[in-house]
């Protein structure tokens, strides 16, 4: 990214406005889309197609799964919105923001959030919810104007610090900030005059980031948010589904005390917003960024807080959505279900690359079809799911830095299926993890106990394909060759595409050994001004 790009990103950004035109565009191609999948399904569950029923059975519950996961992403969109106007809020608003700090985090980068705080244009108390012990935390916020907390020890981690600022404070409006954020001066004032409606119990605006230009992993881990924190977010909006995030998120008071207080968990973010939403309260997405900061930029980060998501969203999922339905709307329903089984896709994805291999070693297949006739009708839902993916960036909330083909994103993604399918397990066993705050420093290193797989697989792949041509050369007769040539080329497309992505997740991992472990912050100018500029 060049230097003129990375000034820009301390810019104020917003979504474009949703037209007539575009719901057009998209309902014609979700209907398309639809129309494919159906015959694509008709033709999947032909009783010839099976091979080994138990098997079968599997892999069909798994691709229904993927099927209407896109069914769904394409529906979202069909309700895309904006607000049509950010109200100006009202005058004299009591409002505070809390910022947490705890052990291990460098004090170095609470300087700039707290400067950035001191220049918003709204009048608000900012609180420190600090469980470091450390003195130079408590002298750090005081010099900044903010009031500082000592809360350490107790229990819950981020929520329960929250909710004992709660009972120590009075204002209305609470905004819920990380601290390796650095908000825009216009921060509130896109949000809080929504609060004009008292149905409204929260409004979440976009994350937008500084640092994903350091590294392969901070591009792609912040390419996973852009299209969640544009059209998916937007289309949620549509529905009356949006939902709050971790940072970022403005409430109000007497919706928090309405469930009880900020829930607890490893995604407590989501699910207060569950909670929140089944008392009846609505919620608002603003899409604009008003402000940045970080993603992690090392591999063995990264799926740490995959799988501290996972863990807490499967959690959420088994534990909570299922008595939380019947007091949902039937869109926020689909909403919390669609997001609740999004890790799904790791034990899903281990089904899948056994699949070859256990065809490669046993011959065994859950289905017998025709290849050729499964790629004539899956070639029309990829190319509709790419052209409603690619219009669908219209509505990125950053044009210039989000919009492309965001592959890295995909093999970090895939890369991370045994985070999310070890997440799963834990969930099964109820084994609890501890709740622990994102490395904002570039951790060196590229073993890690989730690289493994991918290594483990990439050789097997390696010796199934050496293994599979001496077969095929020397010792299968000529004519069982051509018998088998299709289903065999198949499996090997499927395993190879599952090859190429776990390389590209080792080699991500692998970078992790020459990363700069320095901070990105001390990059960063907040001046009195209120300009935000990076240092060339």
């Amino acid at each position: 990214m060049n230097s003129k790009l990375r000034n820009d990103l301390f810019k104020f950004k917003e979504a474009k406005k949703v037209t007539g035109f575009d719901r057009a565009i998209f309902l014609g191609l979700t209907f398309a889309g639809l129309l494919s999948m159906f015959n694509l399904i008709e033709w999947w569950f032909r009783g010839e197609h099976i091979s080994n029923l138990f098997l079968f059975v599997i892999l069909s519950l798994f691709f229904l799964y993927g099927i209407i996961r896109v069914a769904l992403i394409w529906i979202n969109y069909l309700r895309i919105q904006k607000p049509k106007e950010v109200p100006v809020p009202e005058k004299n608003l009591s409002v505070a923001v809390f910022t947490t700090s705890a052990p291990g985090e460098p004090l170095s980068m609470f300087e700039n959030t707290f400067k950035a705080l001191k220049n918003l244009n709204y009048p608000h108390t900012t609180y420190l919810l600090d469980s470091t012990e450390d003195i130079a935390f408590k002298e750090l916020a005081e010099e900044h104007d903010v009031v500082w907390l000592n809360l350490a020890n107790l229990p819950g981690a981020k929520a329960g610090k929250i909710n004992e600022t709660l009972k120590r404070t009075k204002e209305e409006f609470i905004l819920i900030l990380d601290p390796d954020h650095i908000v825009f001066p216009n921060f509130l004032d896109q949000t809080l005059g929504f609060f004009q409606d008292e149905k409204v119990g929260f409004v979440q605006v976009s994350q937008g980031y500084y640092n994903m230009y350091r590294s392969f992993t901070a591009k792609g881990a912040a390419e996973q948010t852009y299209t969640f924190y544009g059209p998916t977010q937007m289309g949620l909006n549509g529905y009356g589904s949006a939902v709050a995030i971790g940072a970022n998120c403005t409430f109000r008071r007497k919706a928090l005390e309405s469930i009880g207080g900020h829930a607890q968990g490893l995604a407590e973010d989501l699910q207060t917003s569950l909670r929140i939403h089944a008392k009846g309260w609505q919620s608002i997405y603003n899409p604009v960024i008003v402000s940045r900061g970080l993603v992690p930029e090392d591999f063995t980060s990264f799926c740490k807080q995959q799988l501290k998501w996972a863990r807490g969203v499967f959690e959420l999922l088994f534990d909570e959505i299922p008595s939380t339905l019947k007091n949902l709307t039937f869109w926020q329903k689909l909403s919390y279900l669609s997001i609740g089984t999004y890790y799904i896709f790791g034990p899903i994805t281990a089904f899948f690359i056994f699949v070859p291999l256990l065809f490669f070693t046993t011959k065994i297949s859950p289905a017998s079809m025709d290849f050729t006739e499964f790629i004539v009708l899956g070639t029309p839902i990829l190319l509709i799911s790419i052209l409603i993916y690619g219009y669908a960036q219209k509505f990125l909330c950053d044009q210039k830095t989000e919009r492309g083909i965001h592959w890295r994103g995909m093999v970090l993604k895939y890369s991370c299926w045994p985070v999310f399918t070890y997440a799963f397990y834990l969930t099964l066993i109820n084994k609890k993890i501890p709740y622990i705050p994102t490395a904002k420093i570039a951790v060196k290193g590229f073993m890690n106990p989730f690289v493994k797989p991918l290594i483990l697989y990439c050789v097997l792949f390696l010796l199934m394909m050496i293994g599979l041509y001496i077969e095929r050369r020397y010792y299968i007769p000529e004519s069982e060759l051509i018998l088998t040539a299709q289903k065999t080329w198949a499996m090997i497309g499927f395993a190879m595409i599952a090859f190429v992505q776990f390389l590209g997740g080792i080699g991500a991992a692998f970078k992790s050994l020459y990363i700069k472990a320095e901070n990105a912050w001390s990059k960063i100018i907040v001046s009195a001004d209120k300009k935000i500029k990076i240092k060339e």
